[in-house]
């Protein structure tokens, strides 16, 4: 029987949770599954996928969602040394890096968030500042330390949106507010990237892929929180959404 709902393909994250247990974990934040489900998808996850597997689980979903996460993309996969501090998941970034471009290339919706955004950029070529408040010029993007989670995710800076983007659309205007929660940010746009959302530091926090078969999108912010209180951060995941039960007809 055809499934219902638009399948959403979310990549987990690999994790050693439990000390004791040195065969890890495979876990995904409960807000992105609880969001895409308020959205009428059905999240789905392959734990044990890699590259290889990405040609024949693809063609089962109707859009991808690149999740936000605590570790970073492994730094040698865009040219620089990785730091002591990173704490990196390199199964994840083995997998997104081919499920980026196949995604692309194959017209299925594809949208990136926090980490999502930084795995599409470095698997379009683009590079990533590791840490973001190191740079002269740029803010401290990342959250408050140990605020409670409420205070972690509210809206921290304006972004400036290009006129006439589909994220003008969604605001309602060129400027908004979004949260704040990285320490890697875009260093150089990768190939085809368009950027749509820049931060008053000039961080690019929004991107589209030009000329993209479907919806390609990538954000910094994390519009998964709360988003049926924030009408931007609605507009776009209902986007990404209609995008999916799109595809879902066509095929």
């Amino acid at each position: 029987m055809r499934a219902q709902k638009p399948l959403v393909w979310l990549p987990a994250c690999h994790r050693n949770l439990d000390l004791s247990d040195p065969g890890g974990y495979t876990v995904l934040a409960d807000r992105y599954a609880g969001a895409v489900t308020a959205l009428g998808l059905q999240p789905v996850l392959f734990p044990m996928a890699g590259a290889a597997d990405v040609a024949h689980l693809l063609p089962l979903v109707d859009g991808v969602l690149l999740t936000g996460s605590p570790s970073n993309v492994e730094a040698t996969r865009f040219g620089s040394e990785a730091l002591a501090t990173d704490l990196l998941d390199p199964r994840r970034d083995a997998l997104t890096m081919a499920l980026v471009r196949a995604a692309i290339e194959s017209a299925t919706p594809l949208f990136g968030v926090c980490r999502g955004l930084q795995e599409m950029n470095v698997a379009l070529g683009g590079s990533l500042h590791q840490q973001v408040h190191a740079e002269p010029g740029l803010m401290d993007h990342r959250e408050p330390d140990g605020e409670a989670i409420e205070v972690q995710f509210a809206t921290r800076h304006e972004v400036k949106l290009t006129p006439g983007s589909e994220f003008e659309q969604w605001a309602g205007g060129t400027t908004v507010q979004v949260n704040s929660l990285h320490g890697q940010g875009i260093k150089r746009l990768g190939e085809g990237l368009v950027a749509e959302a820049v931060a008053p530091d000039g961080l690019v926090e929004g991107i589209r892929v030009a000329d993209a078969p479907a919806f390609a999108f990538g954000v910094q912010w994390h519009p998964e929180w709360r988003y049926e209180s924030n009408p931007f951060y609605a507009r776009t995941l209902q986007a990404f959404a209609r995008a999916c039960a799109e595809h879902r007809e066509a095929r």
